[in-house]
């Protein structure tokens, strides 16, 4: 009973004064749900961002053509044709943890079927591709490398295709014309959505690299090479080794090629989420010290309210430990509770938020742990020292108060 003694007499303190003590809580519960809501908003808008990046394959490196320099000037991504089917196959055998390869040729071109046109995203890919991408076939099967080596006339294609010129059929087994050259459909993907630079993925028509190239296009080099790590863990370390490969395949004075990994564009892209979580934490965080303060100052308040209790309490025999602990539970209680109404507030305008603007969000248990933990350690703080000096009253002088 002498343990739950000091809980009851903080109740009871407390509910003499409920609007005191709600106001006091206040400042708690708006900093913990402001806390919670941001968290939970820029914890969803991180994880989409997550799952866009990771629509685009697993464990990825992208080599990209271009980096160079000629006459003076500088280029970027794409900016010159350096890249050769054999610099893949180089790739495939001579790089260690590759598990898939598949050299990239794209263009944008006008396509029939059935009396309907579409302009859409031809790309040239080996079969390895929906591997690479992690990409199911919903319908139909991939092209397989004999139709690579044998320049065949196939097509997978995406929904979106699917959409425009194949309403209400199955697209298996149909014919597509690309620049005037019938292609048959062997396979339809499943659909991903708009990928990360708000374009859709499932616009697109995939034909063996080979047929791109000499069919359609007339090309000798390829616009990338994408690549699958074994692992997360190989990433970096097949990065490195492509670089020093492709270095010394092409024997440039300068590189003259990109070499990017899907975590350099995880990094970048949630770049910006993790900014804006940190300011939004940190102002949040101004609230729960403003409730400290406002615990502190109410809890002085009411040690000199209580000083005649506290002298009645220490003439019959209460020590000043017991003073101190009192008081350090009144002001714990005060911040815990404010804390799980903030839970609570924090995780509801979470909710109404994502409703209404349709954000997705999402609360991490871990950030309801630091919220309770950090509520309590309020608490103790800002009621430390009303606490501390209500136990060092002189019991004498305290009787006297009036």
């Amino acid at each position: 009973m002498r343990i739950l003694a000091p809980f009851k007499l903080a109740a009871r303190a407390l509910r003499r004064n409920k609007m005191r003590s709600l106001l006091t809580m206040l400042g708690v519960i708006i900093g913990v749900g402001s806390v919670i809501a941001s968290v939970s908003i820029t914890t969803g808008a991180s994880k989409q961002v997550e799952d866009k990046v990771a629509s685009l394959g697993q464990n990825v490196v992208t080599v990209f053509s271009g980096n160079f320099t000629s006459g003076g000037m500088r280029g970027g991504w794409g900016s010159a044709p350096t890249l050769t089917v054999e610099d893949t196959t180089a790739i495939k055998n001579e790089v260690a943890n590759v598990v898939a390869v598949s050299p990239e040729v794209r263009d944008r071109m006008q396509i029939l079927a059935n009396g309907l046109n579409w302009n859409t995203q031809i790309q040239g890919e080996s079969p390895d591709y929906p591997q690479i991408r992690d990409w199911d076939i919903a319908n139909g099967a991939m092209f397989t490398d004999a139709d690579v080596r044998s320049i065949a006339k196939v097509a997978v294609i995406g929904k979106t295709v699917v959409d425009q010129l194949f309403i209400n059929q199955d697209p298996v087994g149909e014919t597509l014309i690309i620049r005037n050259i019938p292609f048959k459909v062997v396979g339809v993907l499943e659909s991903k959505g708009f990928n990360l630079f708000g374009q859709d993925q499932d616009d697109i028509v995939i034909i063996p690299y080979t047929s791109h190239m000499r069919r359609i296009t007339k090309r000798i080099f390829v616009n990338s090479i994408m690549v699958q790590a074994a692992s997360k863990d190989a990433i970096n370390q097949v990065q490195d080794d492509i670089t020093t490969l492709l270095r010394d395949r092409h024997k440039s004075a300068e590189q003259d090629f990109t070499v990017r990994t899907q975590l350099e564009l995880m990094a970048m892209a949630t770049s910006t989420t993790r900014i804006m979580s940190v300011l939004l934490g940190a102002i949040a965080s101004v609230s729960l010290i403003v409730g400290g303060i406002g615990i502190m100052n109410i809890m002085l308040v009411s040690v000199t309210e209580r000083t005649r209790e506290i002298g009645i309490r220490m003439a019959v025999g209460a020590r000043g430990r017991d003073i101190l602990i009192q008081f350090l539970i009144e002001a714990v209680t005060l911040s815990a509770v404010g804390g799980i109404m903030g839970i609570a507030l924090g995780m509801a305008a979470a909710k109404i938020t994502s409703h209404f603007t349709g954000w997705p969000t999402l609360t991490p248990y871990a950030w309801i742990g630091i919220a309770c933990v950090s509520s309590a350690g309020i608490g103790i703080v800002s009621g430390f020292y009303p606490a501390w000096k209500a136990s060092r009253l002189d019991p004498i002088e305290a009787l006297r108060y009036e």
